[in-house]
């Protein structure tokens, strides 16, 4: 006698256990391992001596959170989406946050992501070879401080918006905060307040429709 299409030869049933499989213990274990995953490989940004994130593979990640190089795979497939899922971890440290993001909070952003440049190994300038990730994060905060930027802006040209931005962005890097810090021997916060304290000055600028002139070079 063939049993029903819904029942095992033991009595089962499938749909019965596949509930069981997909149960909330097991989504909770689910979503542990997978911070796990992400923790470790935060850790280890941290550890580098520079920014470059080529040791940044799943064998290592593996091997720090204590998990096979398997089970990494399984919740990420490939390393971009492992680098991109630590990157955001780390936005997430830092309490950046690019969705939203305007003139008004602008500076305060800024100071979250700078305020934890000590927290690295690596210097704030150092970079070794960008890889994906890491590009694809400045990509995300150009198009966020794009974005900042064009309301106060409408009657502005494409190219005073951009100059506009790119200045914000500049003075938003590792790069300006180290040499602040290095060359200029001003203190975390000192050097902080006073990137802070540029950006304040160039928002209002924006908002008061103080345009940046293209300016050929003095001859």
């Amino acid at each position: 006698m063939s049993l029903p299409a819904d029942q095992h030869a033991d009595g089962s049933d499938p749909a019965r256990q596949t509930r069981r499989y997909d149960s909330p213990v097991r989504r909770a274990q689910t979503a542990q391992t997978r911070e796990r995953i992400v923790a470790a490989g935060t850790a280890l940004v941290h550890s580098f001596p520079t920014w470059d994130w080529r040791g940044l593979t799943f064998r290592a990640v593996a091997e720090r959170a204590g998990v096979s190089k398997r089970t990494v795979h399984r919740y990420f497939a490939t390393e971009g989406e492992l680098h991109d899922a630590i990157l955001r971890n780390l936005e997430k440290e830092a309490g950046v946050v690019y969705e939203g993001l305007d003139l008004d909070n602008l500076a305060d952003t800024a100071a979250g992501g700078l305020a934890t440049l000590d927290r690295f190994a690596a210097s704030p300038g150092l970079s070794g070879e960008a890889v994906e990730p890491t590009l694809a994060a400045d990509r995300r905060r150009r198009e966020a401080l794009a974005r900042a930027v064009a309301p106060p802006t409408a009657e502005w040209t494409d190219t005073q918006r951009r100059m506009a931005a790119a200045i914000l962005d500049i003075l938003w890097t590792g790069h300006v905060y180290e040499r602040l810090v290095t060359a200029w021997k001003l203190d975390l916060d000192a050097a902080t307040g006073a990137v802070t304290w540029a950006l304040d000055l160039l928002a209002d600028g924006i908002r008061e429709d103080h345009r940046p002139q293209p300016r050929p070079p003095a001859r």
